[in-house]
């Protein structure tokens, strides 16, 4: 399936279901923090033959809502692609669906080479070939412990003719 079969497919598809996208075996929700934050882990939009998982802003969180590895960026980064890896996994994905990230640095000066050399080795890793579309931000971050935070957006072409884009 080529870029215009999917927009067709997109546009073709009415009407559309959203569910929440979880594993708790990694992550809890955050609404059951100590101090309750309202948003899904992330978002999976079913469009007939195409779904698209948004997963929310990801990080070195683990699954009592906990964040861990403080004031070692590499570790952290490890752990947000471990929690991202897990919630495609639930929805049957993989990082060879993801078309997009947003990549958010607590400092960005001090930590970009760090996580480029992660990011690559771990694309590598996987053997992602186009790699992800990309945005590389810096932020202030939900917790002031938090070094790295992670957003993708991931598409699944369902059917015969899905090629690459298939969970």
């Amino acid at each position: 399936m080529d870029a215009s079969d999917l927009l067709a497919a997109l546009a073709n598809a009415r009407p559309f279901s959203k569910t929440a996208i979880t594993n708790l075996g990694v992550l809890n929700e955050a609404y059951h923090y100590q101090k309750p934050s309202s948003f899904s882990r992330g978002l999976r939009l079913n469009f007939g033959a195409v779904s698209v998982l948004l997963i929310s802003g990801t990080a070195s969180i683990d699954e009592t809502g906990q964040s861990i590895h403080i004031g070692d960026f590499r570790a952290q980064l490890r752990r947000t692609y471990a929690n991202i890896t897990a919630l495609l996994e639930a929805e049957g994905a993989t990082w060879h669906t993801i078309v997009r990230t947003s990549c958010y640095l607590r400092d960005i000066e001090r930590d970009y080479a760090a996580f480029n050399e992660e990011r690559t080795a771990f694309f590598q890793q996987l053997g992602l070939d186009p790699l992800p579309a990309s945005t590389g931000i810096q932020a202030i971050l939900c917790r002031p412990e938090l070094l790295v935070e992670i957003e993708a957006i991931a598409v699944i072409c369902h059917g015969p003719d899905a090629g690459a884009g298939t969970a």
